[in-house]
């Protein structure tokens, strides 16, 4: 696995926005998250080393903008280099989290087709609001792969209208860090029955700091919300 920030910064646009992990992180260096920038390790997915092996070998899972989203609009300019160099790195799998969905189509390589086979979007859907308008986009998407994280889950969501094989798995997790909202195991659960009545591989990835189960309030450090969800065996395999 490696991960790839080629711009850093971000504007916060939703509901599951409000207690965003990079906010918080560059809080504590008084940075600006903010304001978009390029970053340095831009070029990652063609950067070589002295060998001229590169840096990243073929077969990797790339998580792609983790610190910013890819289809901001202040990194238009720069989306058309970050294309070329997926379609270069064909032997790579680039995973693409956004929130941005509605603009997903700005800037699309021309020989983008019905999508490039190393590329997997996966649209954030926290709420039934969220599900409502981003599925439907995700859907009509032409890609080659697609999923879902309902990540931070912040109330019962039905995605059943919009589950098939179309959709390769869901993800579903609570909401880390200071001030966490609740994540109630009945909401992961009702997610996991869907995925299994359509036939979606489904992974629960973290409780949430405020994890909340037959009623119960629980309070879980980070390893802890990462070991419970992985110690309730729920996930379905692709």
């Amino acid at each position: 696995m490696a991960l790839w920030n080629p711009w850093h910064g971000c504007e916060k646009i939703s509901e599951g926005c409000l207690n965003c992990y990079v906010y918080r992180i560059d809080t504590r260096i008084e940075k600006d998250s903010s304001r978009v920038e390029k970053t340095r390790a831009f070029g990652l997915p063609v950067s070589k080393t002295r060998s001229g092996a590169y840096r990243v070998p073929d077969g990797e899972t790339v998580y792609t903008c983790l610190s910013s989203d890819f289809f901001i609009a202040q990194a238009d300019a720069w989306r058309p280099e970050a294309w070329r160099m997926i379609k270069q790195r064909e032997n790579l799998h680039f995973v693409i989290i956004t929130k941005r969905i509605e603009r997903f189509a700005v800037g699309l390589p021309a020989d983008w087709g019905g999508g490039y086979p190393n590329v997997e979007v996966c649209c954030t859907v926290e709420n039934r609001l969220r599900a409502a308008s981003r599925m439907p986009l995700l859907l009509a998407a032409p890609l080659k792969r697609r999923s879902v994280i309902c990540e931070p889950l912040l109330e019962a969501v039905d995605l059943s209208p919009w589950l098939s094989p179309a959709v390769a798995r869901v993800t579903a997790g609570g909401e880390s860090g200071p001030g966490a909202r609740a994540c109630d195991y009945a909401w992961v659960l009702d997610l996991r029955r869907q995925c299994a009545a359509a036939g979606v591989a489904f992974h629960f990835k973290q409780t949430g700091a405020r994890f909340v189960k037959d009623g119960k309030t629980y309070f879980l450090s980070r390893p802890q919300q990462l070991s419970q969800a992985a110690r309730a065996g729920i996930d379905i395999a692709p």
